[in-house]
């Protein structure tokens, strides 16, 4: 008699916060393609608004268990009005949230949150243009921990877009 046992991967993003037209949906679409639906997706997303809050979404959307890591445990707070709402929506309807013991918005907190959710996940997505990070912690940061940690990468971006 042969067992049959699940292997469950879970899937990390990383990305910018303001999306520039046609990189939401690129994602969307990619994610369409290749990512399981039901109990087989795993997701872990910080809830950031922009690339976190789309992957987090299509993640419940597509009946798949979702798990938060919080920079620090006020952080929704840091975020616009339109996105603290979704925000507030997704930590809800996370299955597991992990808050940071970071107490304040900086550079090493981000950091620190990208570097945990990289550890928590097996492939990492990135909503990234490829240039550098304009702070500590910021995408080209998270990227550069996930491929020394030898975590797959798939950077999700339209050539010749670029973002404000």
């Amino acid at each position: 008699m042969m067992l049959r046992t699940e292997v469950n991967v879970r899937f990390g993003v990383t990305g910018h916060r303001v999306l520039p037209p046609g990189i939401a949906e690129r994602a969307m679409d990619h994610w369409r393609r290749v990512l399981p639906t039901g109990a087989g997706l795993l997701g872990v997303s910080s809830l950031a608004d922009g690339a976190d809050q789309l992957f987090a979404g299509h993640v419940l959307a597509a009946g798949g268990t979702l798990e938060a890591v919080l920079p620090w445990a006020g952080y929704g707070g840091s975020l616009t009005d339109g996105s603290r709402a979704r925000f507030d929506d997704l930590v809800r309807a996370a299955a597991t949230v992990i808050t940071l013991p970071g107490a304040e918005a900086c550079d090493q907190s981000f950091l620190a949150a990208g570097q945990a959710l990289v550890d928590r996940c097996d492939h990492l997505f990135a909503l990234w243009d490829g240039l550098p990070a304009r702070g500590l912690g910021g995408t080209a940061d998270v990227v550069a921990y996930a491929r020394a940690r030898g975590c797959p990468v798939t950077v999700l971006w339209v050539d010749g877009v670029q973002r404000d």
